[in-house]
């Protein structure tokens, strides 16, 4: 009997003893036991890692649906934009019309001769010597070959050179075939007004045909001549150069077109008017 219990087992012994000790005063505090420690040691990792893959579908899914909704409000803010800039283009479009339509009324306050067909341009055609456009006016409007077009202040755009139902074509005072009858209206001095492309002037008037005496000054005025086509005093354009030929018997100047014909938007054309 002395020797049944050696020293390993006696330790072994006490050390079960301590164990047994042990757990029993963690299960006492903390009301769980060994095993459910085990269990929760294992799942606890497990839990972490499926409550992370949770929240990312979650927030996959949050993702998702935030940019569809996104996407959809997106198309609806540029749908208003859309409609909004197009009410805006309408609006500033009439501004300029009511602008236009205000200014011809003072022109023909002061010509009550004249009777007038409002047109716009649809389309440009151009090249090194002519320079031509159409409008959405024709003879259904009253409107016939040869008849003079302005603008609403009264500036000469051009002259009628066809037509139909319900459009015409206009040739531009840029032309370099157009010849108007014209004079400087400071001094009475007269010649012939055409495109200056041909020159070397690109946009830009020349006036021939000027007497060698003539007194040609920078800003001087150059208004229509009068004939069955012009009516008198109609402006052409303003001098901003001036020489003499090389022939040395007559002058030339050179005018910028009191008519910006690049950006027209709409035009006059002159139906009717008294002969002086």
């Amino acid at each position: 009997m002395r020797y049944l219990f050696t020293k390993k087992v006696k330790i072994v012994l006490i050390v079960a003893v301590l164990l047994a000790a042990g757990l029993a005063v963690i299960t006492n505090l903390l009301g769980v036991t060994v095993g459910d420690l085990l269990v929760q040691s294992v799942l606890t990792p497990l839990r972490t890692g499926a409550s992370a893959l949770t929240e990312q579908a979650e927030q996959i899914y949050d993702y998702i649906f935030k940019y569809e909704q996104l996407a959809v409000e997106n198309e609806a803010l540029r749908s208003e934009l859309s409609q909004i800039q197009e009410e805006n283009r309408d609006a500033a479009s009439i501004k300029r019309e009511n602008d236009r339509l205000r200014e011809l009324l003072k022109l023909l306050e002061e010509h009550q001769d004249y009777e007038t067909v409002d047109a716009y341009i649809i389309t440009r055609d151009s090249n090194d010597w002519s320079y031509s456009f159409t409008v959405n006016r024709g003879a259904d409007a009253g409107i016939r070959e040869g008849m003079c077009a302005i603008t609403e202040s009264g500036a000469v755009v051009g002259v009628v050179t066809q037509v139909g139902s319900n459009y015409s074509i206009i040739k531009s005072v840029l032309d370099s075939s157009l010849q108007i009858s014209a004079t400087i209206a400071s001094s009475g001095h007269s010649g012939m007004v055409s495109g200056a492309y041909a020159t070397g002037q690109e946009g830009m008037l020349r006036m021939d045909y000027l007497s060698s005496a003539a007194v040609i000054r920078n800003n001087d005025q150059v208004v229509t001549a009068g004939s069955t086509v012009y009516p008198r005093n109609l402006l052409l354009g303003y001098i901003v150069d001036a020489a003499i030929n090389d022939n040395g018997i007559a002058k030339h100047a050179i005018l910028k077109p009191a008519a910006d014909v690049s950006s027209l938007e709409q035009v006059f054309i002159i139906t009717r008017f008294g002969l002086e």
